[in-house]
C-alpha cells in the first residue's frame, strides 16, 4: 500500500489509524526529510498530488478554485480596487485573514505581517491544483517515484 501510494503520508496515516486513534498536532520537534530548495521544487510537490487529493474530480477542482478565489483572492482585490462598502469589506476580510493566521506564524517564529501574503500563497496553490488536473488529464499526472500515476489512478472523477 505504501509503496504504490501517490500521497504516501496520507497512506501512512491510514495504516496507523487502523491500530487506533492518532494525534495530529503541532510540534516544534519535527524536521522535514524532503528538500524543497526552491519554489519550483515546492510547486512540483503540490502538482504531484493536488488533483489526487480532490479525488480526480473536476467538480471538486472547480469548487476549490471558486472557494480559494472567494476566500483568499476577493478580499485583497476589493481592498485594493473597490470603493466604499466593498472596499471596507475587503480591508476587514483581509485583516481578519491576517489576524487568524498570526498565531501560526508566531508558532513558527515568523513575523505576523507575513499573513498579508496569504492571497499570493492561495493563488499559487490554486494554479498548482489546476496544473495537477491538466497533467492528469494528459496522462502525465502524479509523477512520483520515477513513474506517472495518472493512468493507474483514474477513479471516474466527475
Amino acid at each position: 500500500m505504501m509503496r504504490s501510494a501517490l500521497i504516501d503520508d496520507c497512506a501512512l496515516a491510514a495504516l496507523m489509524k487502523r491500530r487506533g486513534a492518532i494525534w495530529l498536532g503541532l510540534t516544534e520537534n519535527v524536521q522535514s526529510l524532503r528538500a524543497h530548495p526552491d519554489f519550483a521544487d515546492f510547486g512540483q510537490m503540490i502538482v504531484r498530488s493536488a488533483f489526487a487529493q480532490l479525488r480526480y474530480s473536476t467538480i471538486f477542482l472547480v469548487g476549490t478554485v471558486i472557494a480559494m478565489a472567494a476566500t483568499y483572492l476577493a478580499p485583497p482585490l476589493f481592498a485594493l480596487f473597490a470603493h466604499g462598502a466593498a472596499q471596507a469589506a475587503g480591508v476587514i476580510a483581509w485583516g481578519m485573514m491576517v489576524f487568524a493566521f498570526a498565531p501560526m506564524l508566531r508558532f513558527y517564529g515568523q513575523p505576523p505581517i507575513f499573513g498579508l501574503a496569504l492571497p499570493a500563497v492561495a493563488a499559487a496553490y490554486t494554479v498548482f491544483a489546476i496544473e495537477s488536473a491538466v497533467r492528469h488529464w494528459r496522462g502525465r499526472g502524479g509523477h512520483w517515484k520515477g513513474r506517472y500515476q495518472a493512468s493507474m489512478s483514474r477513479m471516474g472523477g466527475a
